[in-house]
């Protein structure tokens, strides 16, 4: 996996933007909100989205996987080379993301983005 591969896999999901964001992140966001951060520059690549409040222990723990910096408390894991990752867990980990930051959206951005309330 590469950033492409991840750009290409969040680009499928609905009401998707991108953005760099402290300069040297890429971030992809869902109605304003963040489910996905890349590391730009930087060797490993690493990332962070958010998982479920079940599974954050577990993946926190994870070999190559920590909880992610600032944003542990809301269920976020960092994994530090995101070649150790299989495209298939990409898949699942980007949608679940996007799917649970997209729940706690406001309904006015829901309204705005044509998204069902």
């Amino acid at each position: 996996m590469n950033i492409d591969d991840i750009k290409n896999i969040c680009f499928e999901l609905p009401y998707v933007t991108e953005d760099i964001k402290w300069g040297n992140d890429l971030v992809f966001m869902v109605g304003g909100k963040m489910f996905c951060v890349v590391g730009l520059n930087q060797s490993p690549t690493s990332a962070s989205f958010k998982v479920t409040e079940e599974e954050f222990d577990e993946m926190a723990n994870r070999l190559y996987f920590k909880p992610a910096p600032y944003v542990a408390k809301y269920k976020w894991v960092l994994i530090e080379d995101i070649s150790k990752m299989r495209p298939n867990e990409w898949q699942h980990y980007l949608q679940q993301s996007h799917a649970l930051v997209k729940a706690k959206l406001a309904p006015k951005i829901k309204k705005q983005l044509g998204i069902d309330l």
